[in-house]
C-alpha cells in the first residue's frame, strides 16, 4: 500500500471521526438547551405578548406558585405578577395539573375583589407549560349562567301561565256540554270561554313580542319616529279601556320631538304603560302622558293616581310574569309581561326606564330615550311614499293570492 493511499484512508477516517464528534457535540448542546429550558422559570418568548392580547384572565405560574406573567383581565381577580394565587381552589387545580401533567378544567366561584364581594362563576383551565411552568386560563361564565337560568325560568313561568287559560277553556267546554239544555248557562259559559281565549291570545302575543325584543336580530331597521305620533296612537288604542274604567287620559308636555326606532314597538311599550295606569287607577281619576325634551333625551312619562307600588315590589316589577297585585291583575286579565316588554323595548332603543311611586299616591313610569333632530321634509315624504308602496305591493300580492285561491 502506497503512502498516498494510506494518507487518503487516514484523511477519510479523520473526517468521519470529526463528523461524529460534531454530531455528538451538537446533540449534547441541544439536550443541554432543552434541559435548561425545561427547568427554567423564565417565561418562554412570546407568551407574555399572547397573554396581553387575551380577553380572558390568564397567567403563567412557576413551580412555587408565583405568577410570572398575566393578562390585563387577570388583575380583576387579584392575580398580579410577583404574587401567589389567593384562591385555594385555583391553587389545588394547579397542583393537580403539575403532578399529573394532564390539562384540567373546573368550574369555580371566584371573587373579583379582596373582600369577597361579587362572586363570579368561572371556568378555570390549567395546562402544563414545560416541566416547571403552568398556564392558567380563567373564563368568566357568570353571564352565560344567568342567561341559562333566565331561560329556564321563562319556560317554566310560560308553561304555568298558559296552563291556567287552557285549563279554564277545557273545563268551560265540559260545562257547556253538560248544560246544553240551559241556554242561559250556555251563554254565560260561552262568554267566559271568549274571555279566556282573549287572555290566551294576549299572553301568546306578548310572549312573541318579548321574544322578538330579546332576540339579537329582533329589531333590524330603525327610522326617525315622531314622539307625537307614538303618543297619539297609544292614547287612541286605549281610549275605550279608559272610558270603560271611567278614567280620563290627558296628554301634555313638549311636542315635535323625534327619536330613532321602531314605531310599532314604541307604541306597544307606551301603550303598556297606559294600560297598566288605567288598570290600577280608581274611577274618576286621571292618567297623564307627558313628554319632556332635553338637549340629548326625550322623556315619555305616564302618571296615574292609583294605588302605588311598594318599595319591595318596585325592585321586581320589570320581571317577567311578576304582578304587584296578583288578584287585581288576574281579575283584569293581566299577563305580567307588559312592564318587561317596556324595559326591553326601551333598552333596545338605547334608553332606560325609571319609576317613581308612593303607596296611595300613584306611580310615574318614565321612558328616557335618545333624541334626534327632526328629519327634513323630503326625507319624511320619501319614507311615507316608501311605506305606501310597500303596503300597495303587499295588497296586490294578497289580492293575487286570493284570486289564485278562487281560480
Amino acid at each position: 500500500m502506497t503512502q498516498g493511499t494510506i494518507a487518503l484512508i487516514a484523511l477519510a477516517v479523520g473526517l468521519v471521526i470529526g463528523v461524529v464528534l460534531c454530531a455528538i457535540f451538537a446533540w449534547a448542546y441541544r439536550a443541554k438547551a432543552r434541559t435548561a429550558q425545561a427547568t427554567s422559570s423564565d417565561v418562554p418568548q412570546g407568551i407574555a405578548e399572547v397573554l396581553q392580547s387575551m380577553d380572558d384572565a390568564a397567567c403563567v405560574l412557576d413551580a412555587s406558585g408565583l405568577v410570572l406573567a398575566n393578562s390585563q383581565s387577570a388583575t380583576r381577580f387579584g392575580i398580579d405578577v410577583g404574587a401567589t394565587l389567593d384562591n385555594a381552589e385555583l391553587r389545588q387545580l394547579v397542583r393537580t395539573v403539575r403532578s399529573s401533567g394532564v390539562s384540567t378544567t373546573e368550574s369555580i366561584r371566584l371573587s373579583r375583589s379582596r373582600g369577597g364581594l361579587d362572586p363570579r362563576l368561572v371556568s378555570a383551565r390549567a395546562s402544563a407549560l414545560g416541566a416547571r411552568l403552568i398556564l392558567l386560563i380563567i373564563r368568566d361564565v357568570t353571564e352565560q349562567e344567568r342567561l341559562d337560568q333566565v331561560r329556564r325560568d321563562f319556560v317554566a313561568n310560560t308553561s304555568h301561565e298558559l296552563k291556567t287559560p287552557v285549563g279554564a277553556v277545557t273545563l268551560l267546554a265540559e260545562a257547556i256540554e253538560s248544560a246544553a239544555d240551559d241556554p242561559q248557562q250556555v251563554r254565560v259559559f260561552a262568554a267566559r270561554i271568549s274571555a279566556e281565549a282573549t287572555r290566551l291570545g294576549q299572553l301568546t302575543g306578548r310572549i312573541m313580542s318579548l321574544s322578538r325584543l330579546q332576540a339579537a336580530d329582533g329589531v333590524t331597521e330603525f327610522d326617525p319616529v315622531s314622539v307625537d305620533e307614538v303618543i297619539a296612537a297609544s292614547i287612541e288604542a286605549h281610549a275605550v279601556q279608559a272610558d270603560s274604567a271611567s278614567v280620563e287620559l290627558v296628554r301634555g308636555g313638549d311636542r315635535g320631538a323625534y327619536i330613532r326606532g321602531d314605531v310599532q314597538i314604541l307604541i306597544e311599550a307606551v301603550g303598556n304603560l297606559i294600560a297598566n295606569a288605567i288598570v290600577y287607577s280608581p274611577k274618576s281619576s286621571r292618567v297623564g302622558v307627558g313628554v319632556t325634551v332635553d338637549l340629548d333625551t326625550v322623556q315619555i312619562a305616564v302618571s296615574d293616581q292609583g294605588i302605588g307600588i311598594s318599595e319591595a315590589d318596585r325592585e321586581r316589577i320589570f320581571e317577567r310574569f311578576y304582578r304587584a297585585d296578583e288578584a287585581r291583575s288576574r281579575r283584569t286579565g293581566g299577563t305580567g309581561l307588559g312592564l318587561s316588554i317596556v324595559k326591553h323595548a326601551t333598552h333596545r332603543h338605547g334608553g332606560d326606564v325609571r319609576v317613581w311611586s308612593r303607596p296611595g299616591r300613584g306611580s310615574t313610569f318614565t321612558m328616557v330615550l335618545p333624541r334626534i333632530d327632526a328629519p327634513a321634509p323630503e326625507d319624511t315624504a320619501k319614507k311615507t311614499k316608501h311605506k305606501r308602496t310597500r303596503k300597495s305591493s303587499r295588497g296586490a300580492s294578497s289580492a293575487g293570492a286570493r284570486k289564485g285561491e278562487h281560480a
